[in-house]
């Protein structure tokens, strides 16, 4: 009953409370059941039911969901050293940025409010290589093809052997113009794109949280060049540090994060199935 919506009993409710429970419990007909607040909050512990968040997903409507999917596995897995993934981070904005850290018990660390927004925003254009795993980027006023193409030139400089290599990357519109697939093809870049609503699919992802972890959040930057700034310093001390407990620990919390909000593993198995 916990895990049964109250709208479906005729409560006019959209969850439980402990206390609603318990009385819907001792008003059940023809078989009421008496139960105190404390006694069934540890009933439902023991039962493994929680108070979670709720999570929205969305299934992808693209028709080669599967073929791409297998793309990417096969450039990750058989051709890492030749793969690289590229997405933009943001839109970032001057404005202090909650966070946490270590303080004194009661003594939170306190950064000014602010509805201004007067330095407009930049998005961060991030590459990533797979086999050397190693981060690096720019911060640009706004996406675009142009933007994008200085992306995948730096990418393509990375193994200048003229062998072929895999970029991973998302539908975005300035991802897929002519001109860039054509330079795509005369330069033996295969551009490997995610499935609708599968912006997991890229490695990148997964780096983008610590990114967003250690230099945004907790931050009161008075400008975007400071901003920028601190972002490059930490690539750079992130590169050094590629296999830090603390970067793999975030990197593995945001791969569950956004797998979990799709509710899907990889090759697109329902989290039920893949159990």
């Amino acid at each position: 009953m916990a895990t049964t919506r109250p709208a479906k009993l005729g409560q006019p409710f959209t969850r439980w409370s402990i206390r609603k429970l318990a009385a819907h419990l001792q008003r059940l007909p023809g078989r009421p059941l008496l139960i105190g607040r404390e006694a069934l909050r540890n009933l439902l512990a023991r039962r493994g039911i929680t108070f979670q968040r709720t999570k929205t997903w969305k299934e992808s409507p693209d028709l080669d969901f599967e073929a791409k999917l297998d793309r990417i596995e096969y450039a990750l897995t058989q051709r890492p050293e030749r793969t690289f993934a590229f997405d933009e981070f943001g839109p970032l904005g001057i404005r202090p940025t909650a966070g946490s850290g270590w303080t004194r018990q009661g003594r939170p660390d306190r950064l000014p409010a602010t509805y201004h927004r007067t330095h407009g925003i930049t998005y961060f254009h991030g590459c990533y290589s797979v086999g050397d795993d190693t981060l690096w980027g720019v911060n640009r006023r706004r996406k675009g093809i142009d933007h994008t193409w200085v992306a995948l030139r730096s990418i393509r400089a990375a193994r200048p052997d003229g062998a072929p290599i895999y970029v991973i990357l998302d539908n975005l519109s300035a991802h897929k113009n002519w001109r860039i697939r054509a330079w795509a093809r005369r330069n033996k870049v295969e551009l490997c794109f995610t499935p609708t609503y599968a912006s997991w699919a890229n490695p990148i992802e997964a780096h983008f949280g610590p990114l967003r972890q250690f230099t945004i959040a907790g931050s009161d930057h008075p400008n975007h060049t400071v901003q920028t700034r601190a972002l490059h310093a930490y690539l750079r001390w992130r590169n050094r540090n590629a296999r830090h407990p603390d970067v793999l620990a975030a990197q593995r919390r945001e791969r569950a994060r956004v797998r979990s909000e799709k509710r899907v593993r990889w090759g697109g198995r329902p989290l039920s199935a893949a159990a």
